[in-house]
C-alpha cells in the first residue's frame, strides 16, 4: 500500500511539476531570446540601451505577480489547487502566441512595444498565480517524511524550464543565422511554449485535488481572503525576508548571468548559451538533493548555507569573472553562485508552506512571494544595466551581497518550520 500510495503522489506531483515547467518556459524565452527580439520591439543604435528596454518590460511583467498572486492564490483557497493551475497555464501560454504574432515597431510603431507591455502584463498574472499555488499543491501532496524532496521539484521544473529555453535557443543558433534570429527566428519559441500548453492542460485537467484542501473545504468560515492572512503577521514578514535574499540572488545568476557574459565580458553569445545551460543542469540536478538533505537535517541549515556564503562571496564570484573573463572560469563562478543558491531554491516553496494553515496556504505563500519579487527580482536586470549605463556596475554586486545579508537576518530569528509545520496540523 505504501509504495502504491508513493506512485500516486508521484504521479500527480510529476502532473503538477509539468505544467509549472511549461509556464517558466514561456516567461524564460522572453529572457533568453530578449537579445535577439529586443531590436524589433525597442530600435536603437546603442545595444546596452536596448536590453535595458527589454529588461524594463521583463520587470514591469513581475508587477502583476502580487496581483496574479492575490487573484489565483484566493481562487485556489476557495475553489481548489487543480482549478487555479490549470488556469494559470492556460492565460501564460495564450500570452506566448500573441508575442509570437505581435508585428514588429518598423510595421506598426509604438503598438509594437504597447502589445508586448501588455501581454507581459497577462503573463506576470499567471506566475505570479503558479508560484503560490504550486508550491502550495506540491507540500500538501507530499508524504510527510519527504516534504523537502517531492517540493524541491517546484524549482526542478522552473530551471527545466530555462533549460528548455536555452535548449531551444542552442537548436535555433545552430539552425538560423544571427541575421534570421534577429529579424524572424525568435518568434519559434513562444509558438513552441504556447503548443506545449495543450499537453499540460490535459494533464492538468486529471490531477487529483489535494486531501488537505477537500477537507479543508468542508469547514466553514473564511478562505482565501485577506482578512484571513492579517492573522499571520509574522509569518508575512518571514515570507518577505525569506524571499528578498533569494530572488535577487536567484535571477542574478541566472537571467542576468547571461546579459553580464555577453554585454561586460564580451564572450561570444553561442558560447554563452552553452555555459548557462550546463550550469543550469547541475543547479536542477542539486535541488532535490538539497531538498532531501532537508528532511534529514532540517531547513534551517540549508538557509544559513546561503545566507552566509551568498553574503560573502557574491562580490569576489562577480570580479572574478570580470578579471579571468574566460568562458571555462565563467562557469565554474556561475556555478559556485548556483551552488550557493541552492540552499534557498531547493526548499523555500516548502518553508512558505510550513508557515500557513490550508486554508489561506496559496494566498499566504503566494502573495508576500510575489509583492516581494515584484520589487526586488523583477527589478535585477534593471538596476545592474542601470547601473552599468552610469558606469557604476560594480555597485550591483554588493546592492546583490546585502540583501542576501537582509535575508540571512530573517533565517536567524526564524523556528525550524519542519519541526513546527503547519502541514501537520
Amino acid at each position: 500500500m505504501q509504495v502504491k500510495n508513493e506512485k500516486w503522489i508521484a504521479g500527480n506531483i510529476i502532473k503538477g511539476s509539468l505544467g509549472n515547467l511549461v509556464e517558466w518556459f514561456d516567461w524564460y524565452i522572453y529572457a533568453s531570446f530578449s537579445v535577439y527580439f529586443s531590436g524589433a520591439f525597442f530600435p536603437s543604435h546603442d545595444q546596452t540601451v536596448t536590453l535595458l528596454s527589454a529588461a524594463a518590460v521583463f520587470a514591469v511583467g513581475f508587477l502583476m505577480r502580487p496581483f496574479g498572486s492575490f487573484i489565483m492564490g484566493k481562487y485556489a483557497d476557495q475553489r481548489g489547487r487543480r482549478a487555479a493551475l490549470t488556469l494559470s497555464v492556460v492565460i501564460m501560454a495564450g500570452g506566448s502566441l500573441i508575442i509570437a504574432l505581435t508585428p514588429t515597431y518598423a510595421t506598426i510603431g509604438i503598438w509594437s512595444p504597447i502589445i508586448l507591455i501588455l501581454t507581459r502584463l497577462l503573463q506576470g498574472i499567471s506566475l505570479g498565480g503558479e508560484y503560490g499555488t504550486s508550491a502550495t499543491y506540491l507540500s500538501e501532496m507530499a508524504s510527510p517524511k519527504r516534504r523537502g524532496f517531492y517540493a524541491s521539484f517546484q524549482y526542478v521544473t522552473l530551471i527545466s524550464g530555462q533549460l528548455l529555453a536555452l535548449l531551444v535557443q542552442i537548436v535555433l543558433q545552430f539552425s538560423f543565422t544571427d541575421g534570421q534570429l534577429h529579424e524572424w527566428a525568435w518568434r519559434i519559441p513562444f509558438i513552441i511554449g504556447a503548443l506545449g500548453a495543450v499537453i499540460v492542460l490535459y494533464l492538468r485537467l486529471s490531477m487529483a485535488e489535494s486531501t488537505q484542501f477537500e477537507n479543508a473545504a468542508k469547514k466553514k468560515g473564511q478562505k482565501g481572503t485577506l482578512h484571513q492572512l492579517a492573522k499571520y503577521p509574522k509569518q508575512v514578514i518571514t515570507v518577505v525576508g525569506l524571499t528578498l535574499g533569494g530572488t535577487i540572488a536567484f535571477y542574478t545568476y541566472t537571467t542576468y548571468m547571461q546579459k553580464f557574459m555577453i554585454n561586460t565580458l564580451h564572450l561570444p553569445a553561442q558560447r554563452v548559451t552553452w555555459i548557462n545551460f550546463f550550469a543550469l543542469f547541475i543547479f536542477m540536478i542539486l535541488q532535490p538533493v538539497f531538498g532531501l538533505l532537508s528532511d534529514k537535517i532540517g531547513r534551517k541549515p540549508l538557509l544559513y548555507w546561503f545566507g552566509i556564503l551568498g553574503t560573502l562571496l557574491t562580490v569576489p564570484i562577480f570580479e572574478g569573472l570580470q578579471i579571468l573573463a574566460s568562458p571555462l572560469w565563467s562557469f565554474f563562478l556561475m556555478l559556485a553562485g548556483l551552488l550557493i543558491v541552492s540552499g534557498y531554491t531547493s526548499i523555500n516553496a516548502i518553508v512558505k508552506a510550513e508557515l500557513f494553515p490550508t486554508e489561506v496556504r496559496a494566498l499566504g505563500v503566494g502573495f508576500p512571494y510575489g509583492l516581494t519579487v515584484a520589487i526586488f527580482g523583477g527589478t535585477v536586470e534593471y538596476v545592474a544595466l542601470w547601473l552599468k549605463d552610469n558606469n557604476h556596475e560594480n555597485l550591483f554586486f554588493y546592492y546583490v551581497s546585502a540583501a542576501i545579508l537582509i535575508s540571512l537576518i530573517v533565517y536567524a530569528r526564524m523556528l525550524e518550520t519542519s519541526k513546527n509545520s503547519h502541514l501537520d496540523k
